[in-house]
């Protein structure tokens, strides 16, 4: 049985929510077991207050955790017995473990990453890649989301090969349609990167390349692969969550105005619920760093147990689904045989 190892002490509300969440997966799914690293006291508390099946529970104990506020390669170097650390260095070693879930700080995940993981061969720069509801009732990958601030042409090609893999992968997209975010669709808009970026998407035949979009292309658009630097997928990303809060805000403030306001909640109570839940990020799950040895997921550094639930499935399905190994693949193809200049 595969094991999802999840670090307990990561996050805000950590270790209570992460271990409701992942309790709730283990409901969800079968054929899956969840490891948790952190501070085994705390964590057993938080089991007794579950009912769940023990035989597919296992704790690590760790006596330290790495926080915000710990500069990631010192804390990944220096504080060895951490949530993170023990976690990732399980899932590199432990033949059985075949994802690492952690809502903890983005940095130390994405150093840890790439210091103890490792990086698949061909790969110039991981990328993080969440998924963001569309009106098309799916998701458009963004990829990258802030791992890596500047970027050259050649990681914004990696990025559209690997975020299509994913997408075959995780989400059965056949031929993912990608599109190269930036300010403007025609294709002499932006700067030098995104204008050399352009001509490289274009010209490779292993990418479904749709052309340049713009922010609200993610979500109204027809792509199924969004390309970014990390610098403006962050500020992307970030767009969409307020949105999403703003929306239902005011949705709550409007419908209790009045009473026939009321009324009219009462009428529409279904679909307000469906958009509402189109738009919380929370119950979409994470972002899979791509381009490890092994799948990884970042959940957000504030989730509680309805997002850890989806972040330890979404981990399990990509495992499942053999992420790593299509990216490996695409890399053999040629797509991605280029060296770091």
């Amino acid at each position: 049985m595969v094991k999802i190892v999840v670090d307990a002490m990561g996050g805000d509300n950590a270790p209570e929510e992460i271990v409701k969440g992942a309790l709730l997966a283990l409901r969800e799914r079968e054929n899956f077991s969840v490891l948790f690293t952190g501070d085994e006291a705390r964590i057993r508390a938080e089991l007794a207050k579950t009912p769940h099946d023990a035989s597919r529970v296992e704790v690590r104990h760790c006596t330290e955790e790495i926080t915000n506020d710990d500069v990631p390669t010192h804390a990944i170097r220096s504080k060895r017995d951490s949530s993170l650390v023990v976690g990732m260095t399980l899932l590199k070693e432990d033949p059985e473990a075949a994802a690492f879930v952690s809502a903890g700080s983005t940095g130390a995940v994405l150093t840890g990453g790439i210091m103890l993981i490792g990086r698949i061969k061909g790969v110039l720069r991981p990328a993080l890649c969440p998924g963001i509801p569309n009106v098309r009732g799916s998701r458009t990958l963004l990829c990258d989301c802030g791992a890596n601030a500047e970027c050259k042409p050649q990681y914004l090609e990696q990025f559209a090969i690997m975020a299509s893999a994913y997408g075959k992968a995780a989400f059965h997209m056949e031929h993912p349609r990608v599109g190269l975010l930036t300010n403007g669709t025609e294709e002499h808009k932006g700067d030098t990167l995104h204008q050399e970026a352009h001509q490289l998407l274009k010209a490779n035949p292993n990418i479904e390349f749709a052309g340049n979009i713009e922010g609200r292309d993610i979500m109204f658009g027809d792509v199924d692969v969004a390309v970014a630097d990390g610098f403006s997928g962050n500020i992307a990303l970030k767009s969409v969550e307020g949105c999403g809060k703003t929306v239902s805000a005011i949705l709550k403030r409007e419908f209790k105005k009045n009473l026939a306001s009321k009324l009219a909640y009462l009428c529409a109570r279904k679909q307000i619920k469906g958009l509402a839940d189109m738009l919380d990020y929370a119950k979409l799950g994470g972002s899979v760093f791509l381009g490890l040895k092994k799948v990884v997921v970042k959940s957000h550094g504030s989730s509680k147990a309805n997002a850890i639930c989806p972040s330890v499935i979404q981990a399990l399905d990509a495992y499942n689904n053999r992420l790593v190994e299509t990216i490996e693949e695409m890399l053999t193809s040629g797509a991605l045989e280029k060296q770091d200049a």
